[in-house]
């Protein structure tokens, strides 16, 4: 069996989040550390490691990586705190608020 590879999430001194994917933790969080290996982050730094999960493959990673990317600051925070309850009340669809903010755009008939 070859590497792990993980998916991790950063908590940035601005309260936003990055995520990303590799197959050497200790490496990548003293990258990031160091500054200068990731735009988003040196300008946001200290940044703190808040969540991590290992694969066994790079695809397994690289999908996971993209779909936590897409979540709404809601969804990663219960991912972080492990609390699937409310992630999973995050990711249910409010289609009554939707409807409400879709009809402030039409232009009236």
């Amino acid at each position: 069996m070859g590497l792990p590879f993980y998916v991790y999430m950063l908590l940035c001194a601005d309260g936003s989040y990055y995520v990303g994917h590799t197959d050497d933790m200790q490496r990548r969080y003293a990258e990031y550390e160091a500054s200068g290996y990731c735009a988003y982050t040196t300008v946001r730094r200290p940044v703190r490691l808040v969540w991590s999960q290992e694969f066994s493959t790079r695809d397994e990673a690289k999908l996971v990586e993209a779909q936590v990317k897409r979540w709404n600051r809601a969804k990663k925070v219960a991912l972080m705190r492990g609390d699937w309850e409310s992630l999973r009340n995050a990711a249910k669809k409010d289609f009554a608020s939707y409807r409400k903010r879709r009809t402030q755009f039409e232009p009236p008939e």
